[in-house]
């Protein structure tokens, strides 16, 4: 249990101590700074303290933002400071300065505060109230703007992600942040509710492969049922401060699933369907082009979160239309966002055929692709950044080379030309002998692609499109596969191609989300026993070469099966047992 210090003397009437009870603090009293010290100094080093000073005055939602958030070793508000296991040494010595130096109980807590040598989080509180008064007539103007504040209200309206979709924002959240507060009285968690909106999705999915009218009827009802529940984690995550690494990694890769999974169901629905439909090339079309825009999403933020001199006429320009109210929501359509695709696959999936809605959905993303990533050429053109080895390491791990290209960065000189120039020219000549016709061209061309994968990243990718290699990669990879199975023309072998490419996909997006949660890329030794981008396009390249259709499915079909089992089950230890920093992710960029 944490351990909350109550410093300076008591006030009449202060509900300071019940608050900190509520919020789940067992609670302590002292005098002074010393006294205060010697506390702090015999709470568990496992446990997170908090101190605050005894005229706190304020909201008990302003202590919960200040006190209880997983994220941040220190936090800080007006009269309250709390430290994690690891910010506890940061405390400790500032609270030493202070009672040697012979503190005053006034100054305890906000110049204890001022003395941390440390960074320390500042929550926005917004309207909420957090003060200490220094005289009655102050605390008693403090407790009148309490009063005058819902902090209930403060806290639902929090809930609810600040930039979201146009979808999201006025059909969902009006009514799915009561739902994370009716879950959070129950004591659900984010996790939990993760996992239901899983389930709801893996049930549409099922209910769209029956291939009736009922049944896609009812997959498009379960998927927004499937999505409400995919904003309310967030927000009950966001309403009760119960963020998690395992807990964002869930979020984010159980999104995928859900959507992937569908698009699997919507494929077997049509087969089994009057029609008898085959749409599962479309169905891999559209993952890849899915998965595609994500990891241009992805490489962007890498190569440019941290870089200096940030800025470009571009950027400018994009931040005066957001200025203006109607061009936001048009800006955040277009780039339809998971909660407009969804609404989008569901209509369409209950009012049209399969082969309709993933028509409708490739034109929709392609557009939407060409939209944002044209954008982010844009901004990488025209700005000034200076890129860090920390964003070039990011990038490099995005790209997923395997032995073959680290035997060939290593090895061979560094090219002449970009990067990027590179990659796009081993890129084009494996799409060439994908469509040549000749039997042996494609394997001809995979190996031309991957001493262009060893040799993109013989250098450090720092220009200033150079974050485009790793979508490159994702799009040769898997169009490699997609094209080769389609070519195959035995039933089975694009179920198995979707298959192989959703586990793939899934290994990428473990990654990107390793890298966000501070935990740095998968292990070597994984990238290895998975052949690398480069490795696994050469041998589905020799596969189709030396085997018969038939084989050639069977083969895609193992290696599907085996790639998925070496990412699930490291990643699924990684993530169970893993000590990264507290996160919270804020769902698929807008």
């Amino acid at each position: 249990m944490p351990t909350a210090i109550v410093t300076g003397q008591p006030v009449p009437g202060s509900s300071l101590e019940s608050d900190l009870r509520a919020l789940g603090f067992e609670v302590r009293m002292a005098s002074d700074s010393a006294e205060t010290a010697a506390l702090l100094a015999a709470v568990p080093a496992d446990r997170r303290v908090a101190v605050v000073d005894a005229r706190f005055v304020g909201h008990v939602h302003a202590l919960r933002l200040g006190l209880t958030d997983p994220r941040f070793p220190l936090a800080a508000i007006p009269g309250a400071v709390t430290a994690q296991p690891a910010g506890r040494q940061a405390l400790s010595g500032a609270l030493a300065r202070e009672a040697a130096a012979g503190g005053r109980t006034d100054l305890a807590v906000d110049g204890l505060v001022t003395a941390l040598d440390a960074d320390v989080h500042r929550p926005e509180l917004g309207s909420l109230v957090a003060a200490v008064p220094a005289d009655p007539q102050a605390r008693n103007e403090a407790r009148q703007a309490v009063a005058a504040v819902d902090d209930e209200a403060v806290r639902l309206k929090s809930a609810v992600k600040s930039r979201d979709g146009f979808f999201t924002t006025f059909f969902i959240s009006p009514y799915s942040r009561y739902l994370a507060r009716w879950c959070a009285r129950r004591g659900l968690t984010p996790n939990q509710v993760t996992t239901a909106s899983l389930l709801t999705a893996l049930i549409a999915a099922g209910c769209a492969a029956t291939g009736t009218r009922i049944g896609f009827v009812a997959a498009g009802a379960l998927l927004i049922c499937s999505f409400v529940l995919d904003c309310t984690d967030g927000q009950l995550a966001r309403y009760s401060l119960q963020y998690s690494t395992l807990g964002a990694w869930l979020d984010a890769t159980f999104d995928r699933a859900k959507e992937y999974a569908y698009y699997a169901g919507l494929a077997l629905g049509a087969a089994r369907g009057g029609g008898h439909d085959d749409v599962w090339a479309l169905a891999l079309g559209a993952m890849i082009l899915q998965t595609c825009r994500h990891v241009v999403d992805f490489s962007f933020n890498e190569a440019n979160h941290d870089a200096t001199a940030n800025t470009s006429p571009t950027a400018a320009l994009s931040d005066k239309l957001d200025s203006v109210g109607w061009t936001v929501w048009v800006r955040r359509m277009i780039v339809l966002p998971i909660g407009e695709r969804w609404a989008l696959i569901a209509v369409l999936t209950a009012v049209t055929t399969p082969r309709i809605t993933f028509y409708v959905l490739l034109v929709g993303c392609a557009l939407a692709a060409t939209y944002t990533t044209a954008g982010r050429v844009l901004r990488s053109l025209t700005r000034k950044a200076t890129r860090t080895d920390r964003a070039a390491t990011a990038l490099a791990d995005l790209a997923d080379n395997g032995p073959l290209a680290g035997f060939v960065s290593r090895t061979l000189p560094a090219p002449l030309g970009s990067p990027l120039l590179v990659a796009l020219a081993g890129v084009a000549v494996l799409t060439v002998s994908l469509f040549s016709g000749v039997t042996w061209a494609p394997v001809v061309g995979a190996v031309v692609y991957a001493l262009a994968s060893g040799q993109a990243l013989a250098r450090p990718l720092k220009g200033a499109l150079d974050w485009l290699v790793p979508p490159l990669f994702r799009a040769a990879e898997y169009g490699t596969v997609l094209v080769l199975a389609g070519k195959s023309g035995v039933n089975g072998t694009l179920p198995a191609a979707f298959g192989l490419v959703a586990a793939v996909a899934y290994h990428h997006y473990d990654t990107v989300y390793r890298i966000r949660g501070g935990a740095g890329a998968p292990p070597a030794w994984l990238v290895r026993a998975a052949g690398g981008q480069e490795g696994r396009t050469l041998l589905v390249t020799v596969v189709a070469a030396v085997l018969t259709a038939t084989q050639f499915q069977v083969a895609l079909t193992a290696l599907a099966v085996a790639v998925a089992g070496l990412v699930l089950v490291e990643s699924i230890r990684f993530w169970v047992s893993a000590g990264a920093p507290a996160v919270h992710d804020e769902g698929e960029p807008a």
